[in-house]
């Protein structure tokens, strides 16, 4: 798929079918995490893949309540370290969530160009998360998505609204 149509087309998916993702298929989707760009190439990450059943049920609560990120096959959660490390400037210990959000976003393009839905879902405890997966200290979540394929394959094509270039793009001066 042509990337502009993947970006284009990139939707938050909310429903779901129980079909599996084939292990290729996944593994193009996670590849694409693996050779994400990060300050100073230190890969301050670890994704972890949900596909237990009565694990993604509790997920449920930790995630405020948002039922149907169980309805994918797999729940991927995205952890970022800390790392004493300071880029400079004002952004301290923020760049690792920049990183890992960095890495995400090729995970779910990548997705979306295998055919794959997913849903970035930044509401919820990270304390609680942290305690169900037992990622351990030095890490903290900075985002989680169902990932499976639409059980609409139309909801690639609805149309979303966003601002004009005019609206979002200044030259020279805010």
């Amino acid at each position: 798929m042509d990337f502009n149509e993947v970006i284009r087309t990139r939707r938050s998916v909310r429903e779901f079918k129980k079909d599996p993702i084939p292990q290729e298929v996944l593994n193009r989707v996670l590849d694409a995490v693996r050779i994400a760009p990060s300050g100073s190439n230190r890969q301050p990450w670890r994704f972890i893949l949900i596909t237990d059943e009565v694990l993604k049920q509790k997920m449920i609560t930790v995630c405020n309540n948002q039922k149907f990120i169980v309805g994918a096959p797999v729940i991927v959660v995205a952890c970022g370290q800390r790392l004493p490390l300071n880029r400079g400037g004002y952004m301290g210990e923020m760049s690792t969530l920049l990183d890992v959000a960095i890495a995400f976003t090729h995970l779910i393009l990548a997705a979306r160009a295998e055919g794959l839905g997913t849903c970035w879902i930044g509401a919820f405890s990270n304390d609680g998360i942290k305690k169900l997966l037992k990622v351990p200290d030095g890490y903290e979540v900075v985002a989680a998505t169902p990932l499976g394929y639409p059980s609409n394959k139309d909801v690639f094509n609805m149309n979303a609204q966003r601002k004009t270039l005019d609206e979002i793009i200044s030259v020279n001066k805010f």
